[in-house]
């Protein structure tokens, strides 16, 4: 007990002087970024757990492109489940006025098996469960398209071929997930009307879904009496796999999230390296003194390891109570993205911010504090005895395996964590490199007299005489202004890029499921109002079954954009002309008249593996379609052009179903034309992808929002390494100082020497931190953003003034009331 109240009196004294500050700042930032990651990732987590089987409409969902096969509901009928029909498409809803894409869902009347409808009058009513399915005849529209289309229940709108009455507003579906489907604005009407509808026709993309329900038992042994059933084109979804778009938007987020905490902790953990290096040299007076009084190095390590039990277990609550009060606030934002109420948080993230915290302390304090234990009685006597420093590196190897142990255990992924790990070692490497090396080319040159002015030559002298010292002050500078050029400088170049991809005049809206007997109809309709005819592609719907003859299985694959893309079928066209904005970068392109071939798009043959005179085989509606690849086009997605993945040569799929698409730019004050065009030709589906790429930017937004503010943790924790490399000599500098001023130099030649410090100092760790950034930045750009990108000279060399500045500005505001300090008060510091 003696111990404890010891150590708490040593804690409050600490605080109270200052000494602890930057180290309780450093964990509470590394805490919360942690917690504040952990308690979302685990709310959605709980929360899609939750509401799976109503985000499947059922207990057990089977989605294929094409009608299921009876046999699948006889089966489950034959086992005790109950079963309900859905199909998802889009299709245009018109009134006389006006028309808008939307969403369109089929449903019988047993849907929905889990889960619940809402539905109200009309917007800014209040709504109530749905009591059965629409009518025959009668169609839901949600407040999107009540507000678009101006419609009022009890309205007529067009869906195909039929009219279709407004029977109520639609405000809520339980298996509504954030896919694309789901971004458009929703209409919901009986499956008995989607014969006459002419919506669907050959060629046409569609989504149907059987919603299973029951008994637990029942449901699994369909389950897996189905899976050995499955074709291709055809999957099942259980409560472990339920909406993976939604899982898997979530998850990127998560992934950005990760690496935002993992860059807070990796920083937070540099600044308390470096606070408790100072704090152990500014505690071996106070520790030599108590062993001079009676006290045994083990009552010492207790009263120091105790105090700062003490001081982590209240950092770390403070940081988890701030993650916690952080996470609230995202959460609100979340749950716009995910359309559903999070549960609670459970404790768990808790213990993980808690564990952080001890694994710091432990890590980088601890080392520290038992080298306190075994200072030297003979320091009383004569300051110069530091017996502890030849621990030093032991001390720094420790905190580096605390680190890596953190930071595999941050990323959850083997190789997220090997990337992250390998790349601030990497980086640490070359910054103290580099800083040597300068270091002692400055050296050189004082040596020789190309450096002018004592206090100059003297400054240069203190950071060659501290290289150690030095070296890790710059690498320090150098990771922390890194940080804060790519969350600020380097990202907003990222994004300026990006936006300036999509050309000022790329078409803003398509046209898909045109019929063949549509093509001059609909180029005669762009004519006869002055517009030029758009270019109209076919398209015919084909899976890849194999490469160079060996099956393609998505189980084969480990990245899960590659098994998706394995699992669907492809847009294949053909033609012998190379169409606009595709660049031929290997092989030769298929003219007229060529032999059968296939070219390829670039990034489709760098997830394959794919190259020059691969035989690719696919089946299209059935017939098998095989062809060496003769081509490899590079095209830009986001020029909004029509694009394919494959292109073949003439004759080979001429004979098979086709469905048109084309794309064109609706001038801004032309809304009418759509309206028109719908009413012409009433199959015809237009996307305003302006109007999708906004709602899909909307969600993106959202995340990003919270990606960024988590960010502001790593861009603090940038700060505070800056702020505690400053300080971490601040001491040295004081004891020099004291000895130059005893010795009789002037404040000029010591402003001169302080300045020249921190100038070499800020100096070397912007240039560092500016290529650093660069590099990162073409990486990201390269090889996460695949767009060009090359940073621009002129703002990082204002970075680099500007980090030089703050450097030099930052040190001197924190030393230069050494100057100040009186030859007595010197003398006394001394003694």
């Amino acid at each position: 007990m003696n111990t404890f109240r010891l150590a708490l009196r040593m804690m409050l004294r600490d605080l109270r002087a200052g000494e602890l500050h930057l180290l309780g700042l450093a964990i509470v930032i590394a805490v919360a970024s942690l917690t504040s990651v952990g308690f979302l990732a685990d709310r959605v987590a709980r929360g899609l757990d939750r509401e799976a089987n109503q985000l499947l409409g059922g207990d057990l969902l089977l989605r294929a492109d094409h009608p299921w096969d009876g046999a699948f509901v006889a089966e489950a009928a034959r086992r005790g489940l109950r079963s309900a029909n859905t199909v998802l498409f889009t299709s245009m809803v018109s009134t006389e006025a006006s028309a808008q894409l939307a969403g369109v869902k089929v449903v019988d009347p047993a849907y929905p098996l889990r889960g619940s409808v809402r539905i109200a009058p009309g917007p800014n009513q209040p709504d109530a469960l749905a009591k059965g399915m629409p009518d025959r005849g009668e169609v839901w529209l949600d407040e999107r398209l009540f507000v678009a289309l101006g419609v009022s229940v009890g309205d007529r709108v067009g869906l195909g071929r039929l009219e279709f009455r407004v029977g109520g507003m639609l405000t809520f579906e339980s298996d509504r997930g954030a896919n694309f489907f789901s971004l458009l604005p929703r209409a919901i009407f009986n499956a008995v009307d989607l014969p006459d509808t002419g919506l669907l026709i050959e060629g046409s993309r569609a989504s149907w879904r059987l919603h299973l329900a029951g008994d637990a038992d029942a449901v699994a042994a369909f389950e897996r009496w189905a899976r050995q059933r499955m074709g291709r084109g055809e999957s099942v979804e259980n409560i472990d796999n339920a909406r993976p778009e939604v899982r898997n938007a979530l998850d990127q987020a998560q992934r950005f999230l990760r690496l935002a905490a993992l860059l807070a902790v990796i920083l937070a953990a540099v600044a308390v390296g470096l606070s408790a290096h100072r704090f152990m040299r500014r505690h071996l007076d106070g520790c030599a003194v108590m062993r001079c009084l009676g006290a045994r190095q083990t009552q010492v390590l207790r009263i120091v390891i105790g105090e700062f039990i003490l001081f982590g277990v209240v950092a770390a609550a403070m940081g988890s109570g701030l993650g916690w009060g952080v996470q609230q606030g995202l959460a609100v934002i979340l749950v716009q993205v995910m359309a559903t109420e999070l549960p609670a948080p459970s404790l768990i993230p808790l213990a993980h911010g808690l564990a952080v915290g001890l694994v710091l302390l432990i890590g980088f304090v601890l080392p520290q504090l038992l080298r306190l234990g075994r200072v030297s009685t003979l320091r009383v006597l004569r300051r110069e005895i530091t017996t502890v420093e030849s621990r030093s590196g032991i001390a720094w190897a420790t905190g580096a395996t605390a680190l890596l142990a953190i930071v595999f255990w941050i990323a959850g992924d083997f190789r997220l964590g090997v990337f992250v790990a390998a790349g601030f070692a990497v980086a640490l490497a070359v910054f103290a490199g580099a800083a040597w090396w300068v270091l002692r080319l400055l050296a050189r040159l004082r040596g020789q007299g190309a450096l002018g002015g004592s206090g100059w030559r003297y400054g240069l002298a203190s950071l060659v005489r501290r290289m150690g010292a030095s070296v890790i002050q710059v690498s320090a500078l150098g990771l922390g202004m890194t940080a804060l050029l790519l969350l600020t400088l380097i990202r907003a170049d990222l994004l300026d890029n990006w936006r300036r991809m999509s050309p000022p005049d790329a078409p803003n809206r398509f046209i898909i499921n045109i019929q063949p007997d549509q093509r001059e109809p609909l180029a005669d309709f762009f004519k006869a109002r002055n517009l030029d005819a758009p270019a109209i592609r076919p398209m015919i719907r084909g899976r890849l079954v194999a490469i160079n003859g060996r099956e393609v299985r998505p189980d084969d694959y480990v990245d899960q954009r590659t098994r998706r893309l394995a699992e669907r079928e492809f847009n294949l066209s053909y033609g012998s002309a190379l169409p606009d904005g595709n660049q031929v970068v290997d092989g030769r392109w298929h003219g007229s008249g060529s032999a059968p071939q296939f070219s390829v798009e670039q990034g489709l043959a760098e997830t394959f593996a794919l190259k020059i005179g691969d035989q690719v085989r696919f089946d299209v509606a059935g017939r098998t379609v095989e062809a060496p690849i003769s081509s490899v086009r590079k095209l830009s997605w986001d020029s909004m052009r029509v694009n394919f993945f494959f292109i073949a040569a003439e004759g080979m799929l001429e004979a098979d179903p086709a469905s048109l698409i084309t794309s064109f730019r609706l001038a801004p004050g032309d809304p009418g034309l759509t309206t028109e065009l719908v009413s012409r030709f009433p199959n015809l589906s237009v996307i305003d992808v302006e109007a999708v790429l906004a709602q899909v930017q909307s969600m993106t937004d959202k995340l990003i929002l919270i990606v960024q503010f988590v960010f502001g943790f790593a861009l603090l924790a940038g700060f505070v390494v800056l702020f505690a490399a400053l300080q971490s000599t601040h001491d040295e500098r004081d004891y020099e100082l004291a000895v130059l001023r005893t010795l009789g130099a002037r404040n000029r030649q010591m402003r001169q020497a302080l300045i020249a410090e921190f100038a070499v100092l800020g100096g070397v760790a912007s240039v560092l931190a500016a290529a650093g950034a660069s590099a990162i930045g073409w990486l990201l750009a390269r090889y996460a953003f695949k767009i060009d990108y090359m940073p621009e000279i002129w703002p990082l060399m204002l970075a680099m003034l500007a980090g030089g500045v703050a450097v030099v500005a930052g040190g001197w505001l924190g030393t230069r009331t050494l100057l100040k300090r009186s030859p007595l008060a010197t003398l006394r510091s001394l003694a």
